[in-house]
């Protein structure tokens, strides 16, 4: 398991077709705050690439990161929680 990956991977909605992107660590989350970020750009945005960084770069554990993100991407309505989704059949 890489050092900055989520214990629980987190889904978000990338556009208004409803497409679902995956993220697994705090360097793809990052990626996805810095270039594909569809809502406004937020102190909750801020704080959650603050927060990715910190694990990127110094070494903090992903939790914070996950976190911060989650709370993000609510706010801006394109977190997906998992426990909604339909179940594959």
């Amino acid at each position: 398991m890489q050092k900055d990956q989520f214990d629980t991977p987190i889904i978000v909605k990338v556009d208004a077709a409803g497409t679902l992107l995956t993220l697994k660590t705090a360097r793809d989350t990052s990626e996805f705050l810095l270039n594909q970020w569809p809502g406004k750009r937020t102190e909750k945005h801020r704080a959650a690439i603050q927060a990715c960084s910190d694990v990127v770069n110094a070494g903090k554990p992903p939790m914070g990161a996950r976190r911060a993100f989650v709370a993000a991407a609510r706010e801006a309505g394109v977190f997906v929680d998992p426990k909604t989704m339909p179940a594959s059949s």
